[in-house]
């Protein structure tokens, strides 16, 4: 690392824009982005994102007001997002697999100024949220062109003083609602990210592969630190195990982000031995449960480090494994990272004895100043110690080994991870209630050898309705985001409930298993 770098690196704040103009001083040539045979140097990376900041500043968007992404990932969404931080303009970046109704009811929340969007998002969203200024990032009739939108090359924006607090992005949980919590991440966050960089090995050679989207928190945990370090980073539009192993062996690549299901799909390859993965630095995992035996085959039989992040886009505490390191640990998801307390309450909100279960809450350099014009919400997630310290919730049940090491049993909330993206059943439910012919419905997660984790529905049938359990199912699948359709679902003559009328969703699991 050289002297500046490493100078910058040490502040206590500085901006992840400000090291890649760096990068475009020092390395001007060095390959920043690539995707697809297309790639930009630190140079061209810099210059455009100058171009995004003076259209933003050029169409009158301020500093601290935001802007959402919605689209396939692209060198030009990577470009858009850069220099929107640049300019400091809030990025929200929305998943296209939402519906209409929920990209609609995000941007309205996020009083974004301005859509940029690509064909097949503009053809789902037809005339909703029609207010919102488009621009088309592929360049398609989904708005105004993205190329005849930047400002003029050469052109520079006006410098903006960003401070550690300032909203950085704000990411969306759910849903189909209408009513997504939007996760405001500051600057300081995402500094925080970068600073423990070096730990991982990022630097100038760092070739990262990114096939998770960019709307994602697991793909920006790397995406913003390879850049920062003035490493390159592959872009994939899409997950596909047999073309990942072919880049990975071409690129020399050296870092990447998956979720578990992606590492189960790689090694299941008979293939997967033939490609020279010797180049690998780090590889890294979050979003879903990891299981031990899976966290074992990589270790085998794929070169470099194998480490997995615990926690929340919220922020507050992370637990880091590295399993490399500790190979008799791969039942756990590790221990605290540095700087980040950790601790475990009960029903109550009293902190629980040593070596006993309770939910997760942890406080750490990197925490979201709460959820977008929810305060309720945020107070819900929110939990402060005897001293006032204010810690994230996770809702997830888990306790400390004698090591330090944190074992997870179970998710206190309901929610399903399938494919690393959240799903909730409480969404699901809303939309299957609708319809005249459910009385009652609850909503699980089952295992899914694809996904990892995919959900059911469990249906008491309105007396008299004769609706087949398939064309139901194709209803609700038709009212949904694409990863949170139903795999199956299911009549049943009563749901089972405790003594107090909560539904045993363990018992529906069992249930399905069996």
């Amino acid at each position: 690392m050289n002297a500046l770098l490493e100078q910058a690196l040490a502040a206590p704040f500085g901006t992840i824009t400000g090291l890649i103009q760096l990068h475009a001083e020092q390395a001007p040539q060095r390959r920043a982005l690539a995707q697809d045979g297309q790639s930009l140097t630190y140079a061209e990376l810099d210059a455009r994102m100058d171009r995004v900041a003076a259209a933003l500043q050029r169409d009158g968007v301020l500093p601290g007001e935001a802007i959402a992404i919605c689209a396939g990932t692209s060198i030009a969404y990577a470009v858009t997002y850069l220099g929107a931080l640049r300019a400091g303009v809030v990025v929200a970046p929305l998943a296209p697999g939402s519906t209409a109704e929920s990209l609609a009811g995000m941007l309205h929340d996020a009083g974004a100024k301005l859509l940029f969007t690509d064909r097949s998002v503009a053809e789902l969203l037809g005339d909703q949220a029609a207010a919102v200024p488009r621009v088309a990032l592929d360049d398609a009739a989904a708005g105004r062109p993205w190329t005849l939108w930047l400002a003029v090359p050469g052109r520079r924006p006006q410098p903006v003083q960003l401070g550690a607090q300032w909203p950085f992005n704000i990411i969306y949980s759910s849903g189909t609602t209408g009513h997504p919590k939007g996760i405001v991440q500051p600057h300081g966050m995402r500094w925080a990210h970068v600073q423990r960089g070096a730990t991982y090995g990022y630097g100038a050679d760092t070739v990262t592969l990114l096939s998770t989207p960019l709307y994602s928190n697991t793909t920006l945990v790397v995406f913003f630190p390879t850049l920062a370090y003035g490493g390159t980073v592959l872009l994939m539009a899409r997950f596909d195990a047999a073309a990942y192993l072919t880049l990975a062996a071409q690129e020399r690549v050296t870092h990447t982000m998956l979720v578990p299901v992606q590492y189960q799909r790689l090694m299941a390859r008979p293939d997967f031995g033939g490609h020279d993965l010797s180049r690998f630095r780090m590889k890294f995992s979050t979003s879903a449960p990891f299981s031990a035996a899976l966290k074992a085959d990589v270790l085998e039989r794929w070169p470099g480090g194998l480490v997995e992040f615990y926690g929340m886009t919220e922020g507050g505490g992370t637990c880091i494994l590295e399993a490399h390191l500790h190979p008799d640990k791969l039942h756990t998801v590790g221990q605290p990272a540095q700087g980040h307390d950790i601790r475990l309450i009960d029903e109550a909100g009293q902190e629980v004895s040593a070596g006993e279960a309770g939910e997760v809450v942890g406080h750490s350099p990197g925490m979201m100043k709460g959820y977008h014009q929810q305060p309720e919400k945020t107070r819900e997630a929110e939990w402060f110690d005897l001293q006032g310290k204010r810690f994230i919730r996770t809702g997830d049940v888990g306790r400390f080994d004698a090591e330090g090491f944190l074992v997870l049993f179970d998710r206190r909330k309901d929610m399903i991870i399938s494919g690393g993206f959240n799903i909730y059943p409480s969404d699901l439910e809303t939309v299957l209630r609708q319809h005249p012919a459910v009385h009652d419905v609850a909503v699980v997660g089952v295992p899914s050898e694809q996904w990892g984790e995919t959900p059911v529905a469990f249906v008491v049938r309105q007396p008299g309705q004769d609706l087949a359990a398939e064309a139901l199912k194709s209803w609700a699948n038709g009212r949904v985001g694409k990863t949170q359709r139903l795999a199956d679902l299911r009549y049943i003559a009563e749901l089972p409930r405790s003594a107090i009328g909560k539904v045993l969703k363990r018992e529906l699991r069992e249930m399905y298993r069996a």
